[in-house]
């Protein structure tokens, strides 16, 4: 009896004793995951640490195994690979001031990165939470001082604000309560209207909704396109698109009063030439020109610049021939020079005035990509598709806009409109010559 007891008694100080040493060790790992943490969300001027949830150990070593082998990619107009996330990115959006990147990923978490660090070795950002949930789409305020997300569990969107305290740090605030539920269908597509005077979500089931900034349900839109597969608020924040498993891309006016009351939703126009559904569509900014790539392997660029309430019809200005897919996705720069267009894990990038292809960018990420856009000036071109975000020079809107400026050159007649056309294509060469010459990562 009394070895047995002895026995016992050694087993239960083994234990405690192993119980201690784990305990230990967890909590040297959740100090050094502090620091490193604190010093990931160091910010660069105006960027803010942000506090973060402590993950499991397990969860913790998977998420640096991934993210040491993640995909690499090269490439002449590769201007930076932002690695932080350390799951899938499902979205981005430029900030309209120009400033700011913001993804959301399968990690609970959105991520705020500063443009300026772009060309820098090191891409520092913020890291903001999406507590009990995790964001799958993400769109910036008109102001730039907060964004809103969808969330995936809840099936509803979160505002979320950037607060910036008396240090001139940054911080995040998560709106009282979220957006009643209101779709019945998986999301496609959020946005708020760069007049903020709404918000539109969009699922695949052809359903539309329009809320006003305090959750309340403004319009709903059936688009009788079978299925959506692509909706979105055009920048001036005056038309809501949406394109569908029918050739063609309905567009509608969200209409107010003079004292800023809602008043209807109504039908702009419809862009008509394909042949078969259309995968996506982009706006410049000024939402004068669209482009739409199509099932019928094409894109094509329109002129929207219309008066649609005299009955007047967009004008098709080019029909070119692509490569595309199930998902593809199209962006339009802000200017209308560029035409970029995804198939599965590639980029084409066409000029917009002659449809001639002027890059293929080949293998950019190890899955499909699943957002693609340019930045507010038309510098670059930043698209995701796993845990990392691939940023390009947009080398294309260089050649264009120094085309451009040639042409003018030509014809201007004015000495000093001809001197300062010289400036700035010797200006622009300049800039494209040092993305051109830039080493290889």
């Amino acid at each position: 009896m009394e070895v047995a007891a002895l026995f016992a008694v050694t087993l239960l100080l083994g234990a405690l004793i192993i119980l201690v040493a784990l305990a230990v060790g967890r909590r040297k790992e959740e100090i050094r995951e502090e620091i490193e943490q604190a010093a990931e969300f160091a910010a660069v001027g105006s960027v803010a640490k942000v506090p973060a949830s402590k993950k499991p150990k397990q969860e913790k070593q998977r998420s640096r195994k991934d993210k040491a082998s993640q995909h690499t990619f090269s490439h002449q107009l590769l201007a930076a690979s932002l690695k932080s996330h350390s799951a899938n990115v499902t979205c981005l959006d430029f900030s309209s001031n120009g400033k700011y990147l913001a993804s959301c990923a399968d990690d609970r978490t959105v991520r705020i990165w500063s443009t300026k660090d772009f060309l820098d070795r090191e891409h520092k950002c913020l890291r903001a939470n999406v507590d009990l949930d995790y964001a799958t789409l993400v769109r910036f305020s008109p102001d730039s001082r907060a964004f809103i997300t969808w969330l995936a569990n809840g099936d509803t969107i979160r505002i979320i604000k950037m607060v910036k305290k008396e240090d001139g740090t940054l911080s995040f605030k998560a709106a009282s309560e979220d957006f009643p539920q209101k779709h019945k269908a998986p999301i496609l597509n959020i946005g708020i209207a760069e007049t903020g005077k709404f918000i539109m979500s969009a699922s695949i089931d052809t359903s539309i909704h329009i809320w006003d900034l305090k959750g309340d349900v403004l319009a709903s839109i059936n688009t009788n396109q079978i299925t959506n597969s692509y909706a979105a608020v055009s920048p001036c924040g005056r038309f809501v698109a949406s394109c569908g498993f029918t050739p063609d891309v309905k567009v509608w006016e969200v209409c107010f009063g003079k004292g800023g009351e809602f008043k209807e939703v109504a039908r702009a126009f419809d862009l008509k030439g394909h042949s078969a559904g259309v995968h996506a569509f982009a706006f410049s900014n000024d939402s004068s020109r669209m482009v739409t790539v199509s099932k019928d392997g094409t894109w094509k660029l329109w002129d929207t610049d219309v008066e649609y309430k005299k009955q007047q019809d967009p004008y098709l200005l080019r029909t070119v021939p692509c490569v595309s897919s199930e998902g593809s996705r199209v962006a339009l720069s802000p200017d209308g020079r560029v035409v970029a267009v995804s198939d599965g894990c590639n980029v084409a990038m066409y000029s917009a005035a002659t449809g001639q292809l002027e890059e293929e960018l080949h293998g950019v990420h190890s899955e499909e990509i699943n957002d693609l856009r340019f930045d507010i000036n038309g510098r670059f071109l930043a698209c995701s598709g796993d845990k990392a975000i691939r940023v390009f020079h947009n080398a294309p809107g260089y050649r264009a806009a120094i085309r451009d400026m040639q042409d003018m050159l030509k014809k201007a007649q004015n000495e000093a409109m001809k001197q300062r056309l010289q400036q700035q294509i010797s200006e622009a060469q300049r800039s494209l010559d040092t993305v051109l010459a830039a080493p290889l990562d």
